[in-house]
């Protein structure tokens, strides 16, 4: 993939960009307000709760292929448009959803709003590496990512604040309380959706000489482990934020926090991921990638190992401070991946984006975990997870000859 007309600064274009990573970022976090609220709401245990993950992130694995498609019909500026307006439908079904007190239509408008958002990283992420230097992509995209993170840091506070708050009333007006956030949220995206359609962005395309030549993204082998690796984080990030809530606010670890108290260490959490991407976009200038992920996935194993052992105030604390450590591994993870696909770049971010169904099957299975041994047990599902990425940042990363037959 290459710039089809070269331009002495991007500044603007990653602008615009980067407020995509941060509008996603927000949405997807809201899930952490959701699973508590309609936990109440339909009286579910973990396992059934989790559907709301499995239905968000279950869009990535449906939908990356079928993005990476439409983009290359339609071209990266309007695939951005079109994720816009089919994250914004998704957001407005939340309305009829919450209406009829249907816990299926909620899962639906969850799974199309994240097939706009899959739309959405597909395009974005290749764009944002490959506008500047490739040596500095990982900083460039933990840049972006820290808008992002920006996202999920105000997102419970947000979520909270409009729908946490309305925990105690009755059935009817708990669901009702998530229509004005949502359709707030759709007008939003359909205003940057008219906007992306008018504003002038570099084209990217890529050469039609030899397309039939290049070798498939799937034989290399350093895309593929690091697709595992999109998996697992994705699945251990996902999972610890969705459980937090109601860990903290557990009688023996939180002491009596309400959901809604414990709702502000969520945001401490996402919070802790914004202020380490952006010194990781600085140590990333000067730190080998595969090192820095090396060393921020062995100190996340220590915090979980302490998260699972212990009670009150520093269980609570080690598992917050995660999300300062989880800060720079999708987007480094993500740029090693794709080094030196080259023409499979597009395809590449495709089986990327699709490994984020990570964020679908883990939680599942760690809500089973918390429901058979308890909710402090569920963190041991994201322990596996972040071995795993020590492993891919130590040897799964190098990249192998691949036959370009």
């Amino acid at each position: 993939m290459i710039i089809s007309k070269p331009q002495s600064s991007y500044k603007l274009p990653l602008t615009f960009l980067t407020s995509l990573f941060f509008i996603w970022g927000f949405i997807t976090c809201l899930n952490d307000i959701l699973i508590p609220h309609l936990k109440a709401v339909f009286d579910l245990n973990y396992t059934k709760v989790m559907l709301i993950q499995f239905c968000f992130f279950g869009a990535y694995f449906v939908m990356s292929l079928p993005s990476s498609w439409i983009i290359g019909k339609i071209g990266y500026k309007k695939g951005i448009v079109l994720g816009l307006l089919v994250t914004g439908l998704g957001s407005l079904l939340f309305v009829p959803a919450s209406r009829y007190i249907s816990y299926n239509t909620f899962l639906l408008a969850l799974f199309i709003l994240a097939s706009g958002i899959t739309i959405l990283q597909v395009s974005a992420n290749p764009y944002v590496a490959v506008l500047g230097d490739p040596e500095t992509a990982s900083s460039r995209l933990n840049l972006s990512q820290a808008l992002n993170s920006l996202g999920t840091t105000l997102a419970p506070l947000f979520g909270a604040s409009l729908i946490l708050v309305n925990n105690t009333g009755s059935v009817v007006e708990k669901a009702h309380a998530v229509q004005m956030p949502y359709f707030g949220i759709t007008l939003v995206l359909v205003l940057m959706a008219i906007v992306f359609a008018f504003v002038k962005l570099p084209e990217l395309e890529c050469p039609a000489a030899d397309d039939k030549k290049h070798a498939s993204a799937w034989k290399y082998s350093h895309l593929v482990l690091g697709a595992v690796a999109i998996f697992v984080y994705v699945g251990g990030e996902v999972t610890i934020g969705s459980l937090l809530i109601n860990y903290i606010s557990h009688p023996e670890i939180g002491g009596g926090l309400t959901q809604f108290e414990a709702s502000r260490y969520v945001s401490l959490y996402w919070g802790g991921a914004m202020v380490g991407r952006f010194i990781g976009a600085a140590l990333l200038q000067k730190i080998k990638p595969s090192k820095l992920l090396v060393f921020n996935a062995i100190t996340v194993l220590v915090l979980l190992a302490i998260t699972l052992t212990s009670k009150g105030h520093i269980a609570v604390y080690s598992v917050v401070a995660i999300g300062l450590f989880n800060s720079i591994m999708f987007p480094t993870i993500f740029t090693l991946a794709i080094s030196g696909l080259g023409h499979s770049t597009s395809q590449g971010s495709g089986i990327l984006c699709m490994a984020i169904v990570g964020g679908a099957i883990v939680p599942v299975v760690a809500g089973h975990v918390a429901d058979i041994m308890g909710i402090q047990m569920g963190f041991l599902v994201p322990l596996l997870c972040y071995a795993y990425i020590v492993f891919y940042g130590l040897k799964g990363y190098i990249p192998k000859k691949v036959s370009q037959e």
